[in-house]
């Protein structure tokens, strides 16, 4: 570590430039430094397993790591490491659960217009929310964690998902008024 000291106050892009040129592999080691824990809480929520989602963030910090050369810096590191990261946990609940995003959606019905101006976000309780978001299916919580909490665009979602921009724009669109709607008759229906 002594020997990465130097290079601390350097970006992420900086760093694997670094890595990709001179091939140094201890710097990786900040990298992860930086990374794990937020990679892991990641991965806990959607896991909701504290020792799962740290053999996770070890391994999607692994794979980061042999696909370094990979990074093109079309985006942030942390957003590729993320993409990196969800696509990880994604892939695990559809294997573990069976979770086929069109059947899922087709057995989860909502109805074809809803009135996104009758739920107000910015009064609504962060926990009603977290409890929303374990209710939709994996692949729209993280449509909407992608666009909204790590503000990836849209051609990043595509390529991270493995779909269409449109797939991911009419998918975000189907996310959010889900959550709209389950929000409106959990929470908002005794109004």
């Amino acid at each position: 570590m002594a020997s990465t000291t130097k290079y601390k106050q350097k970006s992420d892009e900086e760093i694997v430039l670094l890595i990709i040129n001179s091939g140094n592999q201890e710097l990786f080691e900040l990298i992860y430094l930086r990374y794990f824990k937020k990679v892991r809480d990641k991965c806990f929520s959607f896991l909701k397993d504290s020792k799962l989602s740290e053999e996770f963030a070890n391994d999607i910090l692994t794979k980061a790591y042999e696909k370094i050369h990979g990074f093109k810096g079309n985006s942030s590191f942390s957003s590729w490491l993320y993409s990196i990261t969800y696509n990880y946990c994604i892939d695990y609940l559809r294997v573990k659960k069976k979770l086929h995003y069109p059947e899922w959606n087709s057995n989860n019905e909502i109805p074809e217009i809803i009135d996104e101006s009758e739920t107000d976000f910015e009064e609504a309780s962060y926990e009603n929310l977290l409890t929303i978001f374990e209710l939709i299916h994996p692949e729209e919580k993280v449509l909407l964690l992608m666009k909204y909490q790590d503000n990836l665009p849209i051609k990043s979602i595509a390529k991270t998902l493995r779909i269409s921009e449109d797939a991911v724009k009419m998918r975000l669109k189907r996310a959010r008024s889900r959550v709209i709607y389950m929000y409106n008759e959990k929470f908002n229906s005794g109004n």
